[in-house]
């Protein structure tokens, strides 16, 4: 799937909580200040929608956005072409990096690794 901008990504996280998608007013409304005005969110909504992160419905009037992404799946794309792109598709060197810069602590390696042990296998 294509990038997102920081508008398209702000976007797609004010959409993800809304119960079935939502209308631009109401994604405008959710927001943060400095809001962008409401004909660029709209031209924004249909570039996430060209790319395939919504869909639109008519209803009536208006459109209603609806993600066709989930938050947990974008997170997992998006990490994936960062380790790919900066961590020769390694999630050990992605570890390594933030160990070495001291990004991340002995006691919060343990916790990973508890974590892979207790892992059930699938």
């Amino acid at each position: 799937m294509e990038r997102l901008t920081q508008p398209e990504e702000d976007a797609l996280r004010v959409l993800w909580p809304l119960p079935g998608g939502g209308f631009v007013k109401e994604i405008l409304e959710h927001l943060p200040a400095p809001r962008p005005p409401y004909t660029t969110l709209a031209s924004t909504l249909r570039n996430l929608e060209r790319k395939g992160y919504v869909r639109s419905e008519k209803l009536g009037n208006s459109f209603r956005f609806v993600p066709l992404i989930s938050a947990d799946e974008y997170q997992r794309r998006s990490l994936g072409t960062l380790v790919q792109q900066h961590f020769q598709n390694s999630y050990k060197e992605l570890v390594s990096f933030f160990a070495q810069d001291d990004k991340i602590s002995a006691a919060d390696l343990q916790e990973i690794i508890q974590l892979i042990e207790s892992k059930k296998p699938e």
